[in-house]
């Protein structure tokens, strides 16, 4: 009898959902690079599409609109859907809408051809992130925070490449450029087909729901008094989470998108020279999303989101009021800071709720860039109204709203609320 529990131990220690899957993570976070550096051609690609097409700026931003709303609206449709019912090769299918939407960019030959177009590009991404940011939660193991990370940041570089893109083939090349894109797109394909085969044999082997003893109406009273009070718990952490996640996201979009503007205005540079503080940001924010898992893992997630935003507060506060030189040492440690959290948030709100992995990873993922979106809209109305140097003011405060952290629950608490 002893002999067969340490057997029982061995096996369920040796067991394939405690080991990390190195080699799936990398392969997800290798693929949601390519992803999103497809989804940065599209507004790498507007001033190419402004000359080429003559399309006007009201167009450009119902462009930028189709693209951030199919992808990120519909995230935590998708993973609803999957958290009720696993599908391993909706991944591959979703890239498939992607490929579609590629080749429809670089032969679109009017304005809402390529809105469609762009269209498929999103409901790809849309499928995508909430699948792949389970897949990264699966291949796991103990390190959550590591995996994440390892998903996160390769977005986060795909994103950063934006630049490049322009310089390197978007310019040369023109609209008919983002064909090379399509090879990236089935690229993206076929490695997704192995991670759902590696998906579908874990949907297979994981253990079936134990059947629930049915107790006595006291103790079924009184976890349902427990249950209530751990709701109302998890519904406000979660709100809070995302009110974190909006503001992070406006600081992100007032930067990435105005920022290059203040520059010019305020130092006389040129486009590409502005460009290049962008990139230090975004390259930065890659090196920090990578890092933000594993110091969660070591100091706690909360005390991670926390740290992102308020330490990044006063070196935002200070941007405005820098030079040129030193504006490019704030801007990245600036990056490297506030998008440590970037993949913590995402672990947090997955161990709020450990019932909706997709639906949660979709919510907040597809918030942050959905958000990114709007900010981008009413921070442009801002400038409109108030002038390019009160809105940067207002955006590089928004970090001080992280002091709000101290409210969610403390790592302990979750798990105690998870075991309860």
């Amino acid at each position: 009898m002893q002999g067969a529990q340490k057997q029982v131990t061995s096996v369920s220690a040796s067991s394939p959902e405690q080991k990390t899957m190195y080699k799936i993570l990398v392969i997800i976070g290798f693929v949601h690079l390519l992803n999103d550096s497809i989804q940065a051609v599209i507004p790498a690609m507007f001033p190419v599409l402004q000359q080429s097409m003559g399309l006007t700026f009201t167009q450009l931003g119902l462009i930028a609109f189709a693209l951030n709303l199919t992808a990120s609206i519909i995230q935590p449709v998708v993973g609803l859907y999957t958290d009720k019912k696993p599908s391993p090769y909706a991944l591959p299918i979703g890239l498939c809408f992607t490929f579609v939407g590629v080749i429809g960019l670089a032969f679109a030959p009017s304005f809402w051809f390529l809105i469609l177009s762009v269209i498929f590009v999103g409901l790809g991404s849309a499928t995508f992130h909430p699948e792949g940011s389970r897949v990264a939660y699966m291949a796991a193991g103990s390190r959550r925070g590591l995996a994440q990370s390892i998903f996160q940041v390769g977005g986060n570089t795909g994103q950063a490449l934006a630049p490049l893109i322009t310089a390197l083939i978007l310019v040369p090349l023109g609209q008919f450029g983002a064909i090379w894109f399509a090879i990236v797109a089935a690229l993206a394909v076929a490695l997704l087909m192995y991670i759902a085969r590696w998906y579908s044999d874990q949907v297979k082997n994981r253990p079936l729901p134990v059947k629930k003893v049915k107790k006595p109406a006291t103790v079924e009273t009184s976890a349902k008094e427990q249950s209530g009070g751990k709701r109302k718990i998890v519904l406000f952490a979660i709100s809070l989470l995302i009110f974190l996640v909006f503001a992070r996201s406006w600081f992100h979009a007032g930067i990435t998108n105005y920022y290059a503007f203040y520059l010019i205005d305020q130092f006389n540079l040129s486009i590409a020279q502005a460009q290049v503080y962008i990139f230090i940001f975004l390259g930065t924010g890659a090196i920090g999303t990578f890092a933000g898992g594993p110091l969660a893992d070591r100091f706690g997630k909360r005390n991670m989101i926390m740290l992102s935003m308020v330490g990044s507060a006063p070196l935002a506060l200070i941007l405005p009021h820098a030079g040129p030189a030193l504006s490019y040492v704030l801007l990245g440690i600036i990056g490297f800071i506030i998008l440590s959290s970037f993949s913590v948030t995402v672990v947090y709100a997955q161990e709020l709720v450990p019932g909706k992995i997709g639906t949660v990873s979709g919510l907040i993922i597809g918030l942050a860039f959905g958000m990114g979106a709007v900010g981008s809209i009413a921070l442009g109305w801002f400038i409109d109204l108030f002038g390019l140097t009160s809105t940067i003011l207002f955006a590089v405060a928004l970090p001080l709203i992280g002091i709000l952290t101290m409210f969610l629950p403390s790592d302990q608490r979750l798990k105690e609320i998870n075991e309860s």
